[in-house]
């Protein structure tokens, strides 16, 4: 099982993300302090990894359910989610993503 967890320190909330494969499609455990995620949660329980790794086919799900839910388009829950599907699924390392932001 691949974890993740996403602290977005500019709204304070902080995101669970657990995936574990189950033949083809992995399924998602998500828990959230913000009800936008905790709704775009109740949407995708699971997904085909090969689905959400690009956008050449079509949009990724977990991408569409974010648009659909999130209200800041910068928000870096959709993208932790998709990082913990491809780790569990072998299609990316476990490492860290990180964003160091100045002025």
């Amino acid at each position: 099982m691949a974890k993740a967890e996403v602290m977005a320190v500019n709204c304070g909330c902080t995101t669970q993300i657990e995936a574990r494969m189950n033949g083809n499609t992995c399924e998602l455990h998500i828990s959230s302090d913000c009800k936008a995620i905790e709704r775009m949660a109740a949407e995708i329980t699971e997904v085909n990894p090969y689905n959400e790794i690009s956008f050449k086919r079509t949009m990724p799900i977990i991408h569409e359910t974010g648009v659909k839910h999130c209200t800041h388009a910068a928000c870096p829950v959709p993208v932790s989610i998709i990082k913990a599907v491809e780790v569990e699924a072998g299609l990316a390392l476990p490492t860290d993503v990180v964003i160091k932001l100045s002025k």
